[in-house]
């Protein structure tokens, strides 16, 4: 189901549509094989992951018209990590988008702790993240 999501991939990553976005365009960039940390990461895929996250940056601040993102992976239970799969997550920003600069940072937290999952969080439906998928490819041509 996650595949349904992926809007962009490289060797070793895929881009995915945040299913509960804190702001629109919000994705994360996640490898392929399982690993929860960057340090199980290889010097190789490190490095790919950060050039694949550019790129994916790059056109989702075309497809959203951002004028800026933030990025941020949270690395062990401690840091806010939840999901046991590293994960970056990719938010384009816009002037005004929230009411404080780093209003996304506290949101960002409640998903990762459980709230993203929780009815009282907006989710996109299967249908409606394909429609958005299929959008962010279309800038891909």
């Amino acid at each position: 189901l996650i595949l349904d999501f992926a809007f962009m991939e490289s060797k070793n990553f895929l881009a995915i549509y945040n299913r509960a976005p804190i702001l629109p365009g919000h994705s994360m960039i996640i490898p392929k094989r399982h690993c929860t940390s960057m340090f199980e990461l290889t010097a190789q895929e490190r490095a790919e992951m950060i050039e694949f996250s550019m790129i994916t940056i790059e056109l989702l601040q075309k497809v959203f018209k951002a004028e800026s993102f933030n990025w941020t992976i949270q690395e062990g239970e401690p840091a806010g990590q939840s999901i046991k799969h590293l994960h970056m997550h990719i938010m384009p920003r816009k002037m005004k988008d929230l009411p404080e600069t780093g209003d996304w940072y506290p949101m960002m937290d409640q998903s990762e702790n459980g709230f993203i999952d929780n009815e009282k969080r907006p989710a996109y439906s299967v249908e409606d993240l394909k429609g958005i998928v299929d959008m962010i490819k279309s800038y891909l041509d």
